[in-house]
């Protein structure tokens, strides 16, 4: 099931389902099918966060009108439930998380990051998984991503794997944390590279290198969906999902989320010790091998070095996720 936030013409931000290029909204979709569905809820909600804090019903409810939907055979919506996809805008799933956290699990990335500054590897990456918060009300989804002129100071991105929390919980144990993922999106983490230098000379951060903006999108995908791409282990799932990036039509970043050194339930098995954690809670993976143009510059695959700009437009994409599509513009 793809779950999607999405905004027509001049109104709210509402929840709706991604069925065969379609977008239905979930609670006005839900009350128009209640009786041919056998619906067994009073309503559905019409945000993100009260989903996921709703629980299994609700997404089992949403799995029958998903397939009613889908199955042709039934009365025509009314035009405020159901509209194609180029009739609406699409926002970023999960358009204000509870948190946002960001990973750092692709040796690749770790390691060719290091040796382009002249360092070797630090054994602390293979001891624990190691995250940071970042700025989880500077969320975007698909579109213009605004900045000022400092981020225009060595602009990259990242591409990543993100998987939103569904089932809170404290002390959850790698073995079990896969229980508590919804979903999976793609993330985009946007870097001023001359702001974040600067201020992690301090041995903190990074802050202000990143909290101006951090893309999401164009869907979150429930765990059961990509299920023949789940490569289960003692430690929880991996997914076999390649990863790719470009600037302006540009491939430019290949990857696979299946390369993660740790996986997300170890991930959360370290972020709930001692913490609880709660729907709507968002994750990120971390940059896969060659996602970001400060490990493609060092690596000297652009010489000069390539920074974005105004007008470049990057498209993250994840197989079996979607495409997550910005376009840089300079804020008045």
């Amino acid at each position: 099931m793809r779950l999607v936030t999405y905004r027509a013409s001049g109104t709210e931000a509402r929840l709706g389902l991604h069925v065969r290029n379609q977008i239905l909204d979930l609670e006005r979709g839900y009350h128009f099918a209640k009786a041919s569905i056998h619906g067994h809820l009073q309503d559905m909600p019409s945000n993100i966060l009260a989903y996921l804090e709703h629980g299994g019903e609700t997404h089992h409810e949403a799995h029958k009108l998903e397939a009613w939907f889908a199955s042709n055979h039934h009365a025509t919506p009314p035009s405020d439930v159901a509209f194609g996809e180029s009739a609406v805008q699409i926002l970023s799933p999960v358009p204000r998380p509870v948190s946002m956290r960001d990973g750092y699990a692709f040796r690749q990335h770790v390691e060719t990051a290091r040796r382009n500054r002249g360092l070797e590897m630090i054994d602390v990456f293979d001891q624990i998984p190691i995250f940071y918060f970042t700025n989880h009300l500077s969320v975007t989804g698909g579109g213009d991503v605004l900045v000022q002129d400092l981020h225009l100071q060595n602009l990259d991105f990242e591409l990543e794997c993100a998987v939103v929390i569904g089932k809170g919980g404290k002390n959850i144990p790698a073995e079990r944390a896969d229980e508590h993922i919804y979903g999976l999106m793609v993330m985009n983490d946007w870097s001023a590279r001359a702001l974040q230098m600067q201020e992690m000379q301090m041995s903190l951060g990074p802050a202000k290198g990143k909290d101006f903006a951090t893309s999401l999108g164009p869907c979150v995908v429930s765990k059961e969906t990509l299920k023949s791409r789940i490569i289960p282990t003692p430690k929880g799932n991996h997914y076999d999902l390649p990863m790719t990036a470009s600037i302006n039509g540009e491939i430019v970043s290949r990857g696979n989320v299946k390369d993660m050194h740790w996986t997300f339930a170890q991930i959360i098995e370290r972020i709930s010790y001692g913490v609880e954690i709660h729907p709507g809670e968002v994750i990120g993976s971390g940059t896969c091998g060659t996602g970001c143009l400060l490990e493609l510059n060092g690596s000297k695959v652009f010489t000069p070095p390539r920074w974005l700009q105004a007008g470049d437009e990057v498209e993250c994409t994840i197989e079996g996720i979607g495409t997550l599509t910005n376009r840089i513009k300079r804020a008045e």
